[in-house]
């Protein structure tokens, strides 16, 4: 089933049950009105008489051409990826937050066996596991700094310093579970240095409300909510009267 829209350039009849004068109002008034949105001079008006200092909203109209920009196909691809890399953070640094039997920070048996074969059950830490947990979260960690490359937008920027910062305010003990930041402000896991590692500093790093994950955690969800505004104005209606949407709203913008 397909739906059919046809254009429709005389927008008289939308007056047609107005009486007489219909077409007056509508060429007088409602074209006039029209006309002033479309081509942003309505929004700079609407900006100028809200704002608290009117002389300074006129100088911002004036000389601010930003704020009226339109979000582009390349822009929306960027907010798209950092949007991905910190969904991934977000899902590895909550992993290792949880608490109780389904932690990977849980002891666990771990059977060893002598050279008699003799074979001994203890309680420990699986090793492997949590590598595995916090090689994951080093990956996305590096995915959401790698996806800043196109970002322009300061509210993301600024949520990925203040990562970026939790992470240089834990170095000396994310040195000591053998993980060190490079210079292009990513991440490194040395496996052999980790493996050696007291298990309960890897877990103070990571897990508990306020810990060194969670800071991580926090900074990724406010990043990819700023990703998902910053996106979402490609799917509204631009300072012209145009709707800005990269899909469906290209069908609507065919029509002014």
């Amino acid at each position: 089933m397909s739906i059919n829209i046809r254009a429709r350039q005389d927008m008289s009849f939308l007056f047609s049950g107005l009486g007489g004068g219909a077409a007056n109002v509508a060429s007088s008034n409602f074209l006039g009105e029209y006309a002033s949105i479309k081509n942003g001079s309505y929004a700079k008006l609407m900006k100028a008489y809200y704002a608290k200092d009117s002389s300074d909203s006129v100088k911002a109209v004036a000389k601010d051409t930003n704020k009226n920009k339109e979000v582009t196909s390349k822009e929306v691809k960027a907010y798209t990826k950092v949007q991905s890399a910190t969904d991934a953070l977000k899902e590895s640094a909550d992993a290792m937050l949880v608490k109780g039997s389904k932690s990977v920070f849980e002891k666990k048996d771990i059977i060893t066996t002598d050279e008699n074969g003799v074979e001994t059950t203890t309680k420990g830490y699986d090793t492997e596991g949590i590598y595995k947990a916090v090689n994951g979260f080093v990956t996305s960690y590096n995915q959401v700094i790698n996806s800043l490359d196109d970002v322009s937008n300061s509210s993301i920027t600024n949520r990925a310093t203040s990562m970026v910062n939790h992470s240089i305010a834990n170095l000396r003990m994310l040195n000591k579970i053998g993980i060190s930041i490079n210079a292009d402000s990513t991440l490194s896991l040395d496996k052999d240095t980790f493996m050696k590692s007291d298990m309960t500093k890897v877990q103070s790093l990571f897990q508990g409300n306020g810990s060194y994950g969670y800071q991580v955690s926090s900074q990724a969800s406010m990043m990819n909510f700023a990703a998902d505004t910053a996106a979402s104005k490609a799917s509204t209606y631009t300072g012209r009267g145009t709707y800005s949407n990269f899909n469906t709203g290209n069908l609507f913008s065919g029509y002014f």
